[in-house]
């Protein structure tokens, strides 16, 4: 009897051994397949990013192919059309309109931005529109002198900027970039690549500060594709995380990792002094006061000598320029009224329209992008004043022009807090 069960209760565990080994081959050929799947799609999709993004090849072919037509020149066409110096390297492009890229040109590193197609209805301040076609480079016409492209230059610049008492030296300089091969007149094809260049903000209002060390430095141009220098290192702080895990991390956690990845604090304080300095020079500067309508770390990168730079001069508004489009915006709430991330004024609920007046000058919302920055590895000593110059900072409100004195001194008063400590640091310089 118990000799007859053995083979019975074999034959069922061989049985059930078999069909559990069935079973687990069955779930990894399925995991197996799943990732193949799953990878494939993320591949593909990827790709299909990647080639929607990044289109420098449509640029460069389409700028060349006005150069060599004799309707544009600049100082990179030789080098990029035809001795093939000056070339682009990885994509850093977020639009596939504004095309960005990592570029080299002999020993000089960059970073190339082009544009693909014609922006409609331009309006400083604003985001650009999606471009319907390639800009046909007409202006200036054949036949237009040197003097009559000065004035044009000089119109343009007062429309955008108002009526400042510097705009003839600011048309002097724009008109020796023109000359992209130095030889001290600017030909009909160079104006026209100036005049495109002119009509992006960012190259314009980069041209405003860069003799000033606060921007990128243009190194060259041909058409609208253009070269700055590059910063080495950006955004000012944080740590980018992939999704999803971006998503499920929380904002303490996140901002906690972000200020774990950032210089020692005597070189942070003198970002901070560069990032001061910049609201200085910004607020009733050479040509007028501006508002930085986005503080956010990622708009701004530092060098290996740890001076600041402000990546983005887009982000800057002529304070004019800005009260002015706000007086024409509707509004139901202070929400409907704000021009980029953080230049904002009230709404005028009897009038239904934006008040004029910004609500917070730079200095304030520096500060605020400074705070975790700066408190980070403070020196102990230091600490409680910081902090306390910090939050007075913070706390400033309405326009910097209302808040002259004050504003002027809160700013001396944080800047000598920063300097005292780090003017005989070795680590700072």
């Amino acid at each position: 009897m118990a000799k007859g069960l053995l083979p019975r209760a074999w034959l069922k565990k061989s049985f059930y051994l078999k069909t559990r080994i069935t079973f687990v081959r069955v779930k990894y050929l399925f995991l197996t397949w799943l990732t193949v799947f799953v990878g494939s799609w993320v591949i593909y999709v990827q790709y299909s990013t990647y080639s929607e993004l990044c289109r420098g090849h449509e640029c460069k072919n389409a700028i060349c192919d006005k150069y060599r037509q004799g309707i544009i020149d600049g100082s990179a066409c030789n080098s990029l059309c035809e001795k093939d110096t000056l070339y682009m390297g990885r994509c850093l492009s977020t639009s596939p309109n504004n095309q960005v890229y990592t570029g080299g040109w002999g020993d000089l590193d960059g970073v190339v931005r082009c544009r693909l197609g014609e922006v409609l209805h331009y309006k400083l301040g604003e985001e650009l529109e999606p471009r319907r076609e390639m800009p046909v480079f007409d202006k200036p016409t054949r036949g237009t002198s040197v003097e009559k492209f000065r004035e044009m230059v000089f119109n343009h610049v007062k429309s955008k900027l108002g009526e400042q008492a510097n705009l003839a030296t600011l048309v002097t300089q724009i008109l020796s970039v023109a000359d992209g091969n130095k030889d001290g007149r600017v030909s009909l094809p160079e104006a026209r690549s100036a005049w495109a260049l002119l009509q992006m903000d960012e190259v314009l209002l980069g041209l405003l500060l860069q003799d000033r060390g606060h921007t990128p430095r243009l190194l060259g141009f041909c058409g609208d594709l253009y070269m700055t220098e590059r910063v080495p290192y950006g955004p000012l702080y944080g740590l980018p995380l992939p999704w999803p895990l971006g998503a499920w991390t929380p904002g303490g956690v996140q901002r906690s990792i972000d200020q774990s990845f950032t210089p020692s604090w005597p070189r942070k304080a003198k970002i901070a002094m560069g990032l001061l300095e910049l609201v200085e020079d910004v607020f009733h500067g050479t040509y007028g006061s501006f508002l930085i309508c986005d503080l956010s770390a990622a708009r701004f990168g530092y060098t290996d000598r740890y001076e600041l730079r402000l990546n983005h001069p887009g982000v800057l508004v002529p304070e004019e320029e800005f009260r002015r489009s706000m007086r024409e915006v509707k509004c139901e709430s202070d929400g409907d009224c704000v021009l980029g991330t953080d230049c904002q004024t009230t709404c005028d609920l009897a009038e239904k329209r934006c008040r004029a007046e910004p609500t917070k000058p730079n200095l304030a919302k520096a500060c605020g992008t400074l705070q975790d920055y700066l408190l980070r590895g403070v020196p102990s000593g230091l600490k409680e004043e910081l902090e306390r110059q910090l939050y007075i900072c913070m706390g400033l409100r309405g326009s910097a022009g209302q808040l002259n004195m004050e504003h002027a001194l809160i700013l001396n008063n944080l800047k000598a807090v920063l300097w005292k400590q780090i003017s005989h640091t070795k680590d700072s310089r």
